[in-house]
């Protein structure tokens, strides 16, 4: 099936909501985390706990699309505030494997619980069961993205 002007129009319109949505929640997100947490240390964290320990650096910056360096930059941060562990791995003494603390663990829970009242703000204007209707539709998008990436 063929995309014609207004099909085309609709498809860009809808990736321009996603992006706005996403720098708007982004934005919001980070201005409610505590003190000295960042979107992209949240992120880290919130995929340890999504996905389980044990992942390598790069896998985890090829999974956020973002460069080695800017990974190791992150990972840095984190394991100073004693919320991840960079070790060694065992199997291959080049690589290094990544493990989410305790307390990264419960600053993952506080990053989700200061973004609380704005969600209950959310949730009087757009009821949970009107979201839950478009997850199929972004997470059938997500996937097809994620496996045509490089």
């Amino acid at each position: 099936m063929s995309a014609g002007p207004k099909d085309m129009e609709a498809l860009f319109g809808f990736f321009n909501e996603i992006g706005i949505i996403s720098q708007l929640s982004g934005h919001a997100f980070e201005k409610a985390m505590p003190e000295g947490m960042t979107l992209a240390q949240f992120s880290v964290l919130n995929h340890l706990c999504r996905l389980g320990d044990g992942w390598t650096p790069h896998r985890i910056a090829r999974a956020m699309q973002v460069t080695k360096g800017a990974m190791t930059g992150t990972l840095k941060h984190l394991e100073g505030k004693g919320l991840v562990v960079v070790s060694p791995d065992p199997s291959d003494g080049r690589a290094k494997r990544v493990a989410i603390t305790d307390q990264g663990r419960a600053m993952r829970d506080a990053c989700i619980g200061a973004i609380a009242p704005m969600m209950q703000e959310f949730v009087q204007e757009f009821p949970a069961t009107h979201i839950a209707g478009a997850l199929p539709v972004l997470a059938a998008v997500r996937a097809w993205l994620d496996g045509r990436r490089n």
